[in-house]
């Protein structure tokens, strides 16, 4: 498949970022004290990591970085941990490379998509001190990052996806798999497709929404959000953000972040649009590329 997509973009380049599920990675905030090297530093975590990890050293993969002078202790920095299986970083490095490509950067989506929501800016109306909650609709999973300030404070994966959808279709009418993905983004189904298929769909994506927000609300000091992005393939159903914002009360947009880019002539930009929902974290992994130098 990644072969079959670097054909269809006639794209050059070889160097990639990719991401793993934040459900597979281990993520802590530690105080270390400041002035230490990052030789220093990751000795001493090295040392110290079985305070932190629920698994051997040698099964993961293990990176840190430096997010800034402590609020509470003077003379000491907060250090970000992330830790991942081997296998779950091997794999995608794996099919990376088999593609012709050189593996540079494995990234955790949740980070990925906070990247991207920087670029949502302009779209809110108060950009000061805001708290947006991320909802990514995928095929099968929806996860919700929830942003403060511009940094990831909560994330929950729940089994629930545009894939409902699909099997429904399928279910109803007696089509292919293929027929029923072909359906849902350019028509042609029986005059029932929207009150008996569509509706309870999106019925179900807002309960989801809120039920994600519940959990959100229970485990942190929070009682509400400023805004409600929508992220993924699902949520460019006509109608689903304005159901969403009517039913939860919370100001939702569809998220664009290439909404204030400059297109490329060779670049379709009404396809663009429509998918761009679903390219927050591919978007967030191209910026790797202009905000650490890394490729």
């Amino acid at each position: 498949m990644i072969k079959q997509v670097l054909t269809k973009s006639r794209t050059k380049l070889k160097q990639t970022a990719v991401a793993v599920a934040g459900s597979a990675v281990i993520t802590k905030t530690i105080e270390m004290n400041d002035g230490m090297t990052e030789d220093e530093m990751e000795s001493q975590i090295q040392v110290e990591a079985d305070q932190y990890i629920p698994f051997p050293l040698d099964e993961v993969a293990l990176d840190f970085e430096v997010a800034g002078p402590s609020p509470k202790n003077d003379g000491m920095v907060e250090v970000l941990l992330a830790a991942c299986r081997n296998e779950n970083v091997e794999n995608r490095e794996a099919a990376i490379e088999l593609s012709g490509l050189q593996s540079t950067v494995v990234d955790i989506e949740a980070f990925a998509m906070e990247r991207s929501v920087g670029l949502l800016q302009p779209q809110f109306e108060d950009e000061e001190n805001l708290t947006v909650a991320v909802v990514d609709v995928g095929h099968t999973m929806t996860t919700l990052s929830v942003i403060a300030d511009g940094k990831t404070i909560y994330t929950r994966e729940q089994l629930f996806g545009g894939k409902q959808l699909t099997e429904e279709i399928m279910r109803r009418y007696g089509v292919t798999h293929e027929e029923a993905g072909k359906a849902k983004k350019l028509g042609g189904l029986p005059d029932d497709y929207e009150s008996e298929v569509l509706r309870p769909f999106k019925d179900a994506v807002v309960q989801q929404v809120s039920r994600s927000l519940q959990f959100f609300f229970a485990a942190s000091s929070y009682n509400d959000v400023d805004y409600i992005i929508l992220a993924g393939g699902t949520v460019a159903i006509s109608g689903l953000s304005n159901l969403i914002e009517e039913k939860i009360g919370t100001k939702t947009i569809i998220a664009n972040p290439f909404a204030n880019m400059t297109v490329a002539p060779r670049v379709n930009a009404v396809s663009l649009t429509n998918d761009a929902p679903s390219l927050m974290v591919a978007c967030g992994l191209a910026l790797r590329s202009f905000t650490d130098g890394k490729y």
